[in-house]
């Protein structure tokens, strides 16, 4: 099912037991992350906060805090049945007569019924509150994530922009420290498509671009602004794929942009060129503070909100946290389009521990000499797997999801020096390890079972796996041995 706004979401969310509203008198400096904190690792329930030290609106966080949230959130059962329809629109053929025609309809239709489309209102504006008519950001309850964070964020938006040049429309997730009641700081990494248009302000003449950030909306939405989407596909018709109806926009008050109509709070406003201050340090995603660096500044002309708006928030920080979730969710919906790169790779994961962009592990179905590192290089040079800092590669009867048997197997697989690759390219910008921003030295480690055509000078041992029958002849006497059941599963 589709969830029309975020406030759908949470009624699910309740009628399941999957929320948990909170009525005591909160602080958002500090006290709302580490009331969080606890309940994310322990893979608790979404959190509402209804009374915020210093504001009336309430805050919700966690909401995709876990494997059955995040399914939820993006309307099915498992996050596989995502790829599943992905794999079936990347597999259609073009049609060659009247009967494939007709086959291909359906799928035509839905790709057109998913385009975003412009309404005349949303509840978005029942409230409009322009610079010196009241608080604006003074007026949310952002918060204070940790105890050496440069100051408040907005730690959920959905910040979208067009191009100068082109008007193409890009929709990011990037933080924002709170300077004081009109203007941000505007977190764009060199990498990001935000970045590119902030840089392009220049070429097209313009000294000022627009932006506006969106804060609370269906969950959908709120996941395909995190998605690393191919350049060229839009976040809002991804988005209308995932919720299997198209996102309704309304157009902003000061500026030329259009928001879903749908959202809780919308901040309007411009970055400049040359504009710059001092962001950070934040604890991020790594579980380490990033540090202060200058970013551009994001000046507020107007807030329209809901009447009884929703802040959503979220904190990141120490693996597992709710972000954890949302790359277990990318990393399975986007695998069918990997598997198209490399029609061998069976399974990929993006380990917590490695924050996602400092590992990779990948199983491969594997056909001839040298094809692990041929994958190794490849995923080096895919999309944003180029931030990459480690790839290890294992054969196709691997759990990739399973660290201890990767730890094992690539452990006792590996030679040295046969099978590691050492390269050096781009990195992201948290990546702290490395000597300088944004580049650095990689890792490959080829972990795969290795022939005699790879130099092999003695046979591959077979595997230690216990007889079918005997598993099974085990499993129907568990109950006569007298031992715990907690020892079969």
């Amino acid at each position: 099912m589709a969830y029309k706004d975020l406030r759908d979401f949470l009624r699910d969310l309740q009628k399941d037991g999957e929320l948990a509203e909170i009525t005591a008198v909160v602080d958002p400096k500090l006290e709302i992350t580490e009331i969080y904190d606890r309940v994310v690792k322990k893979g608790g329930p979404a959190l509402l906060f209804k009374k915020i030290r210093g504001t009336s609106m309430p805050l919700v966080i966690n909401l995709f805090g876990s494997e059955k949230r995040m399914a939820k959130a993006l309307g099915v059962e498992k996050l596989t049945h995502v790829a599943e329809r992905i794999e079936s629109l990347l597999d259609s053929k073009v049609p060659t007569n009247l009967w494939e025609k007709l086959w291909m309809l359906p799928k035509l239709l839905e790709l057109n019924a998913i385009l975003p489309k412009t309404v005349g209102r949303g509840v978005c504006q029942e409230i409009v509150v322009r610079p010196g008519e009241g608080p604006v950001l003074d007026k949310l309850p952002v918060i204070q994530c940790w105890p050496k964070d440069g100051g408040k964020f907005i730690t959920l938006p959905l910040v979208f922009t067009k191009d100068p040049l082109t008007g193409k429309r890009n929709i990011g997730m990037y933080r924002m420290q709170v300077y004081d009641n009109v203007t941000t700081g505007m977190h764009w990494h060199v990498h990001k498509d935000g970045a590119e248009h902030y840089r392009s302000l220049g070429k097209g003449g313009r000294k000022r671009l627009e932006a506006a950030c969106v804060i609370g909306s269906d969950p959908a939405t709120v996941f395909s602004a995190a998605c690393p989407l191919p350049r060229g596909i839009d976040e809002l018709m991804f988005a209308g794929f995932l919720r299997q109806s198209p996102v309704e926009l309304v157009k902003c008050r000061t500026v030329d942009l259009e928001v879903p109509a749908n959202a809780e709070i919308v901040l309007e406003g411009y970055v400049e060129a040359g504009d710059m201050r001092m962001e950070g340090p934040f604890g991020d995603h790594t579980g380490f503070y990033s540090r202060a660096k200058e970013f551009p500044v994001f000046h507020v002309t107007c807030m329209t909100h809901r009447k009884d708006a929703i802040y959503a928030a979220t904190v990141v920080g120490r693996p597992p946290m709710e972000d954890c979730y949302m790359g277990l969710a990318i990393e399975q919906i986007f695998l069918p389009l990997i598997q198209k790169q490399f029609p061998e790779i069976t399974d990929l994961h993006l380990p917590w521990e490695g924050s996602f962009h400092n590992c990779v592990v990948a199983a491969i179905r594997k056909t001839y000499p040298g094809q692990g590192k041929k994958i190794i290089h490849g995923l080096w040079g895919l999309g944003q797997l180029m931030f990459s800092k480690m790839i290890v590669v294992l054969d196709h009867d691997a759990n990739v999801r399973n660290m201890r048997e990767v730890a094992w197997r690539t452990l006792n697989n590996f030679d040295p020096k046969r099978d590691v690759v050492f390269g050096e390219g781009p990195l992201d910008e948290l990546d702290h390890g490395a000597l300088r921003d944004f580049s650095g030295s990689k890792i490959g480690i080829d972990a795969t079972r290795k022939s005699e055509a790879e130099g092999m000078e003695r046979p591959w041992p077979e595997d230690i796996v216990m007889s079918e029958d005997i598993k099974k002849l085990v499993e129907s006497r568990w109950e006569e041995y007298g031992l715990d059941p907690k020892f079969l599963a």
